[in-house]
């Protein structure tokens, strides 16, 4: 029989008391629990969170990459890059959120932790082709979403949304050629219509 999901609160106070000051902050927003650690405790406190019996994250269900460059029209002060892990226990039927920054900006690098779980294998690859953060300790870290030879980090905020070159076949040399971008980038403004008694509206 599964047991009753922990409470957010009680999760949060298990925590506390399990990580100490490894836990740079934790909150409860929405029902859902977000831990925030240091990228120097990050691989201690996953493997803490998996093996202590009070926590017991079993299953590491997502890891994804963010790029908060942007966050709040740009008020924001912290660290460029983080990775999110959500793992789930089984034993305890709770999740939890983790949230590491990268230190630095200019090369994101953060502890991979395929050897705790190993689903994060292909995440992690995801993470570092679209956002270009490095896993270290990861054995096989390679893109795994965009093409061969592919310029740039797709979902970091400062990547044009038209890309640097684009990829069409050529019939005459029958392969795929690659070319500068052809698109310009333009604004559109819908055209709105207003119609005398649209809708049955005077």
């Amino acid at each position: 029989m599964t047991p009753h999901a922990v409470e957010p609160e009680a999760l949060k106070t298990t925590l506390a008391a399990l990580l100490g000051d490894k836990a740079r902050s934790i909150h409860v927003v929405r029902e859902e629990v977000t831990l925030t650690v240091s990228a120097a405790d990050y691989l201690e406190v996953m493997r803490t969170l998996r093996d202590a019996p009070t926590s017991r994250f079993e299953q590491l269900i997502d890891l994804c990459g963010m790029d908060y460059q942007a966050y709040g029209d740009g008020l924001w002060e912290g660290q460029r890059f983080a990775a999110v892990v959500h793992l789930l226990s089984v034993t305890h039927n709770h999740r939890v959120r983790v949230r590491v920054f990268c230190p630095e900006d200019d090369f994101p690098v953060l502890p991979s932790v395929i050897g705790l779980w190993a689903a994060a294998n292909w995440y992690e690859r995801e993470a570092f082709d679209l956002y270009g953060i490095v896993f270290e300790g990861h054995d096989d870290l390679r893109r795994i979403l965009t093409d061969y030879g592919f310029i740039g980090h797709p979902f970091r905020k400062d990547f044009p949304l038209s890309g640097h070159v684009e990829m069409r076949y050529d019939a005459e040399r029958q392969r795929v050629i690659y070319e500068p971008v052809t698109i310009e980038p333009r604004e559109i403004t819908p055209r709105i219509i207003r119609e005398d008694n649209y809708g049955g509206l005077h």
